[in-house]
């Protein structure tokens, strides 16, 4: 699928959708797994080829990961891959991949594709050193990257200057192989999957909202239960936010704090937003969440609100053209470094729809000029703007043609279809 050309319903709908197994969820507890010694069934995992490259990777190291199940005889007999570990579009697969590796006697190579290739691998670098490990980049800071560990990793304490949830559970994986403890520490606005998964096992704790220590140990071999994934159910929620009247239920979602910012600039900008804690994975929740659509106002998403809803606000943006007033992102930078640069992507698709919005060196600014006419955007090979504009043509007055479509099934392969059969609901 090339190109694909959607049509708005033109009428509000009400549905109960539910949406694949959540992407960052299912990287864990493939490597978790992998990890481990023994048996770990897991269940809900993702579709997207994002998560088969980090199934396909473990494959190389001597894992076996199955329909369901990963088999493991623990990360002290994983053996060094036969070619370079291809994470294909994954910066989740080749982070994390690159901390558990890095405690490896071993030297191994990771690398992707020409879009992840782009994409800022240098912030790796410091923690992993500072544990003992041996780490290479390219020139320019970006893939491939090399890493082993020429001696045993020996515990260490840094403090990171972002709130990134990849290079704090890439230390985290590694610290586990250390002689002794490590703590990481950074900036808020992260999402700590990773950090309570290894509490719950046992493997570290918290002594502040944002420092962790790791105390190395074997990873257990558990049962996995994936709920759904939010920065996917987010779309659905965009698209019930942009028509007064509609309304989407989305049960058993990943409910960690980290993970629905979205949902409080959805309450900003004036949807109805209603979630409910209904079970735990392994101490993170999930359950719940409807949204109903009214009419939206303009806001400002600006500091940890930007951080948290970094993935949605391509989203944001759409929803900003159908908004009173203006929209505006800040603190959003991390945007340059995404599969496209996201600012540059987002401005270029609410253009072409036919909207009005400028970048600035952080972020954007849309203006609401109600329901745009419609138009012909470019993915620029980012699923996240492919999927965002298809959201846009909920509310369009006219068609959307989206150009590279197929780059959605990098997340969820069969967004389209569900998308349309959210629209035909009543």
């Amino acid at each position: 699928m090339s190109a694909l050309e959607l049509r708005g319903p033109g009428r509000p709908f009400r549905a109960r959708a539910e949406v694949p197994g959540d992407k960052s969820l299912s990287h864990r507890a493939l490597l978790l797994a992998g990890m481990a010694d023994g048996a770990s069934p897991i269940r809900g995992l993702g579709p997207g080829r994002d998560v088969a490259a980090t199934a396909r990777a473990l494959r190389l190291l001597g894992v076996e990961v199955g329909r369901g199940r990963v088999v493991s005889k623990g990360v002290a007999a994983w053996h060094p891959a036969p070619e370079v570990i291809d994470c294909g579009n994954s910066g989740t697969t080749l982070r994390l991949l690159a901390g558990a590796l890095a405690g490896r006697p071993f030297p191994s190579v990771l690398d992707g594709d020409a879009s992840l290739r782009r994409r800022p691998m240098g912030r790796l670098v410091g923690p992993l050193t500072a544990l003992g490990a041996d780490v290479e980049v390219s020139e320019a800071g970006t893939p491939p990257v090399s890493v082993r560990a020429p001696s045993p990793l020996r515990g260490t304490d840094v403090v990171i200057d972002l709130a990134s949830a990849q290079v704090r559970s890439a230390f985290a994986l590694a610290a586990l192989q250390a002689e002794g403890p490590s703590s990481i520490d950074g900036p808020p606005g992260f999402r700590d999957h990773t950090e309570r998964w290894f509490e719950h096992f046992g493997l570290g704790h918290r002594t502040s909202d944002t420092r962790f220590v790791v105390l190395p140990g074997p990873v257990p071999a558990v049962d996995y239960d994936l709920p759904g994934d939010p920065s996917s159910a987010a779309f659905l929620w965009a698209a019930a936010a942009s028509l007064p009247g509609a309304r989407v239920e989305v049960p058993d979602v990943s409910l960690n704090p980290g993970r629905i910012g979205f949902l409080g600039v959805l309450v900003a900008m004036g949807a109805e937003v209603d979630t409910s804690i209904e079970r735990w994975i392994h101490g993170d929740p999930a359950g719940s969440v409807s949204v109903g659509g009214r009419g939206l106002r303009g806001v400002e998403v600006a500091g940890e609100q930007a951080v948290a809803a970094l993935d949605e606000l391509p989203l944001v943006a759409v929803l900003g053209m159908l908004a009173e007033g203006l929209t505006v992102v800040r603190d959003a930078a991390e945007l340059r470094a995404k599969e496209s640069d996201r600012i540059v992507a987002t401005v270029e698709m609410i253009r072409s729809l036919g909207g009005d919005a400028e970048a600035t060196d952080d972020g954007f600014v849309v203006v609401g000029d109600g329901p745009p006419p419609g138009g012909i955007v470019d993915a620029m090979g980012d699923h996240r703007i492919a999927m965002a504009a298809a959201v846009a043509a909920t509310a369009a007055t006219g068609p959307v043609r989206i150009v590279g479509a197929d780059v959605a099934a990098v997340s969820w392969p069969t967004f389209y279809d569900e998308l349309e059969a959210l629209w035909s609901s009543r």
